[in-house]
Order: structure tokens, then C-alpha cells, then sequence
């Protein structure tokens, strides 16, 4: 076959096909950005989001290239087994891995059935690779077109495109808005890439390095029209830190508002950001916003410190006052278990939730978060990390390690098999928050004192927010 044949074969409708198995409850922006680029240059490219619809064959069958979309953890073990099926499906095809824990996990991906892995930003280089494999001779197998199956990553600023959404299912089958008892469909925009800070735990400073790309702020707001006339009634800036450029973000909020006035929007920033930007917060809540998600992680000094997270305990608290002040809900995400973690740390975790009525605004999950340390984390040249540190576990993506007390380990399977049955069956926050802290008195010996009953009222009001409760 001539190469003029060969690269419009690659051209025809389904020769490429991108795959997404989980993005937070989204619609998977890491799939739909791609897609905007493959269709620029001509191909016509398909989608499947196995977090939203069944794994089809039939789209995968007649694919030259597919790519598997892993920006987490979650979405990599999942990854992992929807590439088994594609490469079953269809053995000749070549098999992409890409996003943030593609080149994290490079080398157990690329020994288990890829034939190629790519970070960073993403759009360009996975069209280069998609373009030189279309234009190579059909004797290679497949990943011989590229003599670096995985380099980068790629940290150039690239000229974003509006993000082809029309292959996806519609924003309906993904997370929504729960406000008042009522559902709104919910999309996600982002406002920027990457992060200018070095969070020790973060998967985000291996890949970007303290680095953050801009998108332009038309850009977003072209993205947010998209998914307004397709039904979007929320939105979330998915970025890792909104704040990173304040500026770019109090622009975009006041723009977005004025375009948008009946959307409302969540975004996620660092508690440190937070205090330095108090002020903006009312500004936000009168450009409509409904809630915002902070890293939280921990309230002991001292873990915070081993994560290099930049706040306090301190900070903390001032946040949550922030937000209650400015009339927005808060979402913090926590690390409830670190080997640095202690019952007494824990025990008061708990108690701050329920002392800043923060049960319905902390996931029951988010009590069974256990830090995860994947290959190439930061975490992994501390010395403060070192002692507890045992082996690479690489069909699971982790580094795994024990904690001193071993309570605090059987404490961490328990809770998260509660929190995890709690969810299935819609539970109560606050009967799930009781169950884990009685769970946490029964293994870690600590005689507990009967809760004050207007902390669980049934008849409370339930704060804004999404119905994904997962953030990894």
C-alpha cells in the first residue's frame, strides 16, 4: 500500500478511536480536547467512554490506533482493563496510553501491551504520533513507527481548539448538580493546566514540575457556550489550582457571569491560595458560585509539613470561616491516612467536621482516603517517607506502605469498605460520618461520648453540591 493510500485509510471514520474510563463524574475533557485536534487535521476520529456507556467492539474492530485517556489513578486501573479488551477486540492495533499517569507508569504499561505513553500536554504530541504512524509503512508492528515509545513529557504551550464534544455521550449521563433536592447537568471547562506548585503527594509536580499553561479566557468561555446549549446548568473549572493566576481567574468569573447569568460554577484551589485571595471569595459567590473544593489533607502540622502542602492547621480553619462568611459551600478533601497519621490526629479530624458542621460538605470517602504514592511521586526521595516505604506494587500503580500502628492500617480497609457501602446505597452523610467514627473508636480503643443529636439532624440544610463524590 502507497503512503497516499495508507494515510487516507487512517482518515476514514473510526480509524482512530480515543477511550476515556473515568474522569470525576465528567464528561472526559481529556478525551474531548484530543478530539478537536485528530478532526483539525483531518481524520475523523471516534470516542468511547466506558465510564458512561458499555465497551463496544464494534467501535474498536476496524481502529488502527486507540488511545486510553488515564489523567488518575482511578482511571489508569480502569485504563488497564479496558486495554485488555481493545487489544483482544483487535490485536494489530496500537495502543496509546496518555495523560498525567501514562508516563508515571510508563514501564509496566509499556511491558503489559502499549505500544507507547504520553504526558504532559498531550494534544500535540498525540497527534504527531497519530500522523507519523498513518504515514509509516505497513510492515512495522505496531509502535515501531516511533523509535521513543515514551518521551516527554510535553511542556509546551500549545494553541488550544474548542473541544469536539459530539462524539461523547450527551452531559446527562454525568455528574450533576444536586441543589435543593434538585438535579442540574453539569460540564467542566478548564481555565488552566498544570500546577506552579510542588506538593510532595501531588502526581501533577512529576509531570509538570511546577509548571501552569493559561487558556485563554475566550477560550473558556467559547467551551462553557458548547455545554450551556447542550444542557450544562453548572460548570466546573476542572483545573488543579484556579488560583494559580488569580488574576486570569477573577477575569474569567466576572466574564462568565455576565454571558452566563443562570449557570453557576465550582472550582478548586489550595487552602494557601485561599488565604492570600480571601477577598475574592464574595466576588466569586456573587459571579455564581456554588461551592469550591481545597486540599486539605490533613489538620496536624506535622503531616502537613511532610507533605510540603504550605498551610497550617490554622489556615484551615480560617478558610472554612472564609467560605461560611462569603455564603459558599466548602469541600475539603482530605489524606486521612499517612504513616505520619496518628489516632489522635485522626479522632480529631473527625471532630472538626462536626464542630464546622462540615458533615454534609466532607464525602464519607474522603475519611478513608489512604495517601497513594505512584511511581516517580516526590514522596518517594523524602526521608521522612523512607521508613515506611516497602515494595513497587506496578499492576497497581502504588508504592506500598505500612503505617507504624497497625490499628490505623485495619482502620484504613474498614472505613473505606463502610464509606464504599455507604455510597452504594445513597446513606445519609451524617449516619455514614457516625458509623466511621464508631468504627474508629471500636479499633483504635478510644471510648466515645454520646454526639450531640442536632449534628444529624434529618431536616439540616444540605449545601450545594456534584454527585460524584470521588477525587482521584
Amino acid at each position: 500500500m502507497n503512503g497516499s493510500n495508507r494515510t487516507s485509510e487512517w482518515k476514514s471514520p473510526g480509524a482512530v478511536v480515543l477511550v476515556s474510563c473515568y474522569e470525576l463524574g465528567r464528561q472526559p475533557l481529556a478525551v474531548a480536547s484530543p478530539l478537536a485536534f485528530l478532526r483539525e487535521a483531518g481524520f475523523r476520529p471516534w470516542a468511547m467512554d466506558v465510564a458512561a456507556e458499555d465497551f463496544s467492539e464494534a467501535k474498536i474492530s476496524k481502529a488502527k490506533f486507540v488511545g486510553v485517556s488515564v489523567p488518575m489513578h482511578t482511571a489508569l486501573r480502569l485504563g488497564v482493563e479496558a486495554a485488555a479488551k481493545i487489544r483482544e477486540a483487535n490485536p494489530a492495533c496500537h495502543i496509546c496510553f496518555y495523560g498525567l499517569y501514562a508516563l508515571l507508569n510508563k514501564d509496566y504499561l509499556l511491558e503489559n501491551g502499549a505500544d507507547s505513553a504520553i504526558g504532559g500536554e498531550v494534544e500535540w504530541p498525540l497527534l504527531q504520533l497519530v500522523q507519523k504512524l498513518s504515514e509509516s509503512s505497513g510492515d512495522e508492528v505496531p509502535g515501531a513507527a516511533t523509535r521513543e515509545r515514551a518521551s516527554g513529557p510535553y511542556l509546551e504551550k500549545i494553541p488550544l481548539l474548542k473541544p469536539d464534544r459530539d462524539p461523547l455521550p450527551a452531559i446527562q449521563s454525568y455528574a450533576h448538580l444536586i441543589k435543593n433536592g434538585e438535579h442540574y447537568p453539569a460540564g467542566a471547562v478548564e481555565a488552566s493546566r498544570g500546577c506552579k506548585h510542588l506538593c510532595l503527594h501531588c502526581p501533577i509536580p512529576p509531570v509538570y514540575e511546577g509548571r501552569f499553561f493559561v487558556v485563554p479566557q475566550e477560550k473558556v468561555l467559547e467551551d462553557v457556550e458548547e455545554l450551556a446549549a447542550r444542557g450544562a446548568r453548572h460548570i466546573s473549572f476542572a483545573d488543579p489550582d484556579f488560583l494559580n493566576g488569580p488574576a486570569h481567574a477573577v477575569r474569567l468569573a466576572r466574564a462568565f457571569h455576565e454571558r452566563f447569568p443562570s449557570l453557576t460554577f465550582d472550582f478548586t484551589a489550595k487552602v494557601s491560595h485561599l488565604i492570600r485571595h480571601e477577598g475574592l471569595l464574595p466576588q466569586f459567590r456573587e459571579s455564581g458560585c456554588a461551592f469550591f473544593i481545597t486540599a486539605v489533607e490533613s489538620l496536624s502540622d506535622r503531616v502537613l509539613r511532610h507533605l510540603d502542602k504550605g498551610h497550617t492547621r490554622e489556615d484551615a480553619v480560617r478558610v472554612v470561616k472564609a467560605a461560611r462568611e462569603a455564603g459558599l459551600s466548602i469541600r475539603p478533601s482530605l489524606v486521612a491516612f499517612t504513616p505520619w497519621t496518628s489516632p489522635r490526629d485522626y479522632f480529631d479530624l473527625l471532630d472538626f467536621i462536626e464542630e464546622h458542621a462540615l458533615i454534609d460538605e466532607v464525602d464519607p470517602i474522603q475519611m478513608a482516603i489512604r495517601l497513594l504514592v505512584p511511581p516517580g511521586s516526590h514522596l518517594l526521595d523524602s526521608p521522612r517517607m523512607t521508613p515506611y516505604v516497602r515494595e513497587l506494587d506496578a499492576e497497581n500503580f502504588i508504592h506500598r506502605w505500612e503505617h507504624p500502628d497497625e490499628r490505623m492500617d485495619k482502620l484504613h480497609e474498614e472505613a473505606l469498605a463502610l464509606a464504599e457501602d455507604a455510597a452504594s446505597r445513597y446513606e445519609d452523610a451524617a449516619a455514614a460520618f457516625a458509623g466511621i467514627r464508631r468504627l474508629a473508636a471500636d479499633i483504635l480503643d478510644r471510648p466515645e461520648q454520646a454526639r450531640p443529636k442536632a449534628a444529624f439532624a434529618p431536616e439540616r440544610i444540605r449545601p450545594p453540591r456534584l454527585s460524584e463524590s470521588w477525587f482521584c
